[in-house]
């Protein structure tokens, strides 16, 4: 779990450039970021932090810092977790009904995250590219995966096992860790829907493949960062 940052670390992130989000600060200040997952430190000299897509969102809201949510084994249960306490989290399909998740409101911080998300693209690779995912991606497969999907428009599933929800239908993307490395699985039972999942992944920089479930025959999608 995240830690929250202290005053001082947080008058840091609010005074950030808000293009960029590079940051000004002590040493110590920046060091404390870096490891609460707030900033990062450019790889190329002269060394400038910048904030993290999480840091972005203390930045515009002001509360408290994304919790990652860390992929389980492939022996346990993978569904996601709730979004208790984090300020933004693209929903990975499934997850109980939590205020805010839909509507303006919603939109605008997708949005948001994913222009943060390219901007740490573009500062991360050494090209200055933004066409495929960088190490924080990569680091967390099924949220990355999942805030490609809803920035693009996406419906995500309703709660699991809630037949009040609009999507009590089964309709809707789930994005599931793997055992594979460095690779995630989208379910949605819809074909066409599914198939615009796979194209929105692609022109996010993802490599995407069909697959078929040996027992159900379901179709899903395996997806892993591109990396050039």
């Amino acid at each position: 779990m995240a830690l929250s940052p202290t005053p001082a670390q947080r008058r840091v992130v609010e005074a950030a450039d808000p293009g960029t989000g590079r940051l000004r600060g002590t040493e110590a200040q920046l060091t404390g970021l870096v490891k609460r997952g707030l900033a990062f430190r450019h790889p190329r000299p002269p060394h400038d932090h910048f904030l993290t897509p999480a840091g972005h969102r203390i930045r515009e809201a002001g509360g408290e810092p994304e919790i990652p949510v860390a992929s389980a084994p492939a022996s346990q249960d993978v569904s996601p977790a709730p979004a208790a306490r984090e300020v933004f989290a693209a929903r990975v399909g499934g997850e109980p009904s939590v205020a805010g998740a839909a509507g303006d409101a919603r939109l605008r911080e997708v949005r948001g995250a994913w222009q943060g998300l390219l901007e740490l693209r573009r500062m991360t690779h050494p090209d200055g590219s933004t066409d495929r995912p960088c190490a924080w991606e990569r680091a967390h497969l099924v949220r990355a995966a999942a805030l490609a999907l809803e920035a693009a428009g996406h419906r995500p599933a309703g709660p699991d096992g809630d037949d009040r929800s609009d999507d009590a239908d089964g309709g809707g993307y789930r994005v599931r860790a793997t055992p594979q490395p460095e690779a995630v699985a989208v379910h949605e039972p819809d074909g066409a829907a599914l198939r615009a999942c796979a194209e929105t992944l692609e022109r996010a920089g993802w490599q995407v493949g069909e697959h078929t479930e040996p027992r159900s025959r379901a179709r899903y999608l395996l997806a892993s960062p591109r990396k050039v």
